[in-house]
């Protein structure tokens, strides 16, 4: 499995901006895709944004559209979730994840390797 690590969580109000970093380690093959998830009390986890690491192609859920962006260093050993204008509904608990294939890259199933989490919370 691959190795991950978040940080960046913290606590904002509505409309500010925070980064959230996860460091990936591990075979190159275990983390052809990382993606970032979150989850709070009572829900599922849901699949926020994911990047193909050789082909560098972003994938975002309706959600977040237009207000978060995923990125990765040139490395692809860190990858980076920047979430501006948040609301209170982006608060939980965010996780980064990485797997071997791109397929289905905001599905849970589609993930082998998890970080531990950061906390995002959003006041209004």
């Amino acid at each position: 499995q691959a190795q991950l690590i978040e940080s960046g969580g913290g606590s904002v109000q509505a409309g500010g901006s925070l980064r959230l970093t996860c460091r990936v380690a591990g075979y190159r093959y275990l983390r052809n895709c990382v993606g970032w998830f979150r989850q709070s009390p009572g829900k599922e986890r849901e699949g926020v944004a994911a990047i193909g690491a050789r082909t560098n192609t972003p994938f975002y859920a309706d959600s977040v559209k237009g207000r978060f962006t995923i990125s990765q260093d040139n490395t692809k050993d860190w990858v980076y979730l920047q979430m501006n204008s948040l609301i209170p509904e982006d608060t939980a608990m965010y996780y980064c994840a990485a797997s071997n294939d791109c397929l289905a890259p905001l599905q849970e199933s589609t993930y082998q390797s998890w970080g531990q989490g950061t906390q995002v919370t959003v006041s209004s």
